[in-house]
């Protein structure tokens, strides 16, 4: 990945910058990086700094905090699509006598196990590892609050069991795997769970006086699966193109959009603030925009990570301050300057390669009832149904090469679509989860469930 800043307008540069200018200022940061993603490769840096003459470049390493979760999770779901685990076993299966093992694979990559937030005894992000050198130190006598599976309650000791999971099926320690598995073959060559000169200092800033106070930067031990990483702008760029594409050395691009989707029960406020929680990623409406991503800290440092799928755009936010600026905020500024300013241009339209016959004539007109629907083919070799109306169920669904195609998305997910044919091989109906569509609103010619008034339609009197 390679840096063309000349790529953006000279608005939107300026833009951006004033934009990372007034954060830095505003929440008296002692710096502040970030780097903006756009079409599979980093578009923009910019840096802020309270040094006179210095400026930190997209090398310069800092801590991420929580991120490293989203590094976890990809660990987690690599051992999935290989055989190794399923989402849904509990965890007893591979770490027993944990105390939370009736917690599913997929309710601790959601942050839905029912464990702590945090682990118990001293503050352990200002303390050191050797503290908690057992899992047992890291979950206590009373690991689970709540049922598991009922609600989202984030816990940095879940990702801890994560990442016992990950050493335990490897054979290896957690972060020579992620190296192994993940950093390398992304080419994350400045991410690292030690920091590498060059690296930024972590500073609280005194709240009512602009002092600064060093913290202290400690080995998290058995907590590293869930915040221990350094990284950059750089390579956080580049691990924003695998979350958004794909990268088949380490996670397919149906991985990864499973990692983007909701994966935890909402709570009430969660579903008015818009946010949800995947598979080790969260998710974000933010003034009508779709994002998905992560933030961290850790005393001394705050990072961001937001994803917008849809424009294709991404940022990189780090700083090195206990409390300050928002990440998360600048970062959604970040992604819809540049979304808004230069939209993203669609790729040309271009006809199919080949079709199917006996799938262009499912195209067209579908009724459920009364309802429209109209069913398109799509250039993946799948189809999609959605109402006329713009209101009401949709979905795309893949093809099983047998005729019938599966559901991808919503009230369809998994559900089964099918084309029933009358022995002339006509079609009767489509079949979609005992649904029936026909051509016309309660077409007499196919098997409505409940039968068709002989009558036929008419009016008042």
């Amino acid at each position: 990945m390679t840096t063309q800043q000349e790529e953006l307008l000279p608005a939107t540069r300026r833009a951006l910058l004033h934009r990372i200018a007034v954060a830095q200022a505003e929440g008296r940061t002692p710096s502040l990086v970030a780097a903006v993603v756009r079409d599979g490769h980093a578009v923009w840096h910019g840096a802020r700094t309270s040094v006179e003459g210095h400026g930190p470049d997209k090398n310069v390493q800092y801590r991420i905090g929580s991120i490293t979760k989203t590094f976890t999770a990809v660990l987690v779901l690599r051992l999935r699509d290989e055989g190794v685990l399923d989402l849904g076993d509990p965890l007893e299966k591979y770490l027993p006598g944990t105390g939370a093992g009736e917690a599913t694979i997929a309710e601790l990559l959601a942050h839905s196990g029912g464990l702590a937030a945090e682990s118990p005894g001293p503050w352990w992000e200002r303390t050191p590892g050797s503290l908690r050198p057992e899992l047992a130190d890291v979950l206590g006598k009373q690991p689970l609050l709540h049922p598991a599976g009922r609600r989202h309650h984030y816990s940095n000791p879940g990702y801890t069991l994560l990442g016992a999971l990950v050493e335990k099926l490897r054979g290896a320690p957690w972060e020579e795997v992620l190296r192994r598995e993940v950093l390398e073959p992304l080419g994350l060559d400045r991410t690292s769970g030690r920091p590498l000169m060059p690296h930024a200092g972590g500073w609280a800033v005194h709240p009512w006086a602009d002092v600064m106070l060093a913290e202290p930067a400690e080995d998290l031990g058995r907590m590293a699966p869930a915040g221990q990483l350094w990284s950059t702008t750089a390579d956080l760029a580049r691990f924003a193109v695998f979350l958004t594409k794909g990268d088949d050395r380490v996670l397919s691009a149906e991985t990864v959009r499973e990692m983007r989707a909701p994966a935890a029960p909402s709570e009430a406020a969660d579903v008015v603030d818009g946010a949800a929680y995947g598979l080790g990623l969260q998710i974000q409406r933010w003034d009508g925009r779709l994002l998905v991503g992560h933030s961290g800290s850790l005393p001394g440092f705050l990072a961001n990570l937001t994803i917008s799928v849809e424009d294709d755009v991404a940022a990189v936010v780090l700083t090195n301050c206990t409390s300050g600026p928002l990440p998360a905020g600048v970062g959604a500024d970040l992604v819809r300057i540049v979304a808004e300013a230069e939209p993203r241009i669609p790729e040309p339209w271009r006809p199919l390669r080949e079709v199917d016959t006996s799938v262009l004539e499912l195209a067209g007109q579908w009724y459920w009832g009364t309802h429209a629907f109209a069913l398109r083919l799509t250039a993946d070799g799948g189809v999609s149904l959605e109402p006329l109306s713009g209101y009401g169920r949709r979905s795309r669904f893949r093809t099983n090469g047998d005729g019938t195609w599966t559901g991808l998305e919503g009230y369809y997910a998994g559900e089964s679509l099918r084309a029933v044919r009358r022995p002339d091989g006509s079609v009767s109906h489509l079949d979609l989860g005992s649904f029936v569509f026909t051509r016309q609103p309660y077409d007499e010619g196919a098997p409505v469930p409940g039968g068709v008034d002989p009558a036929g339609w008419r009016g008042i009197g």
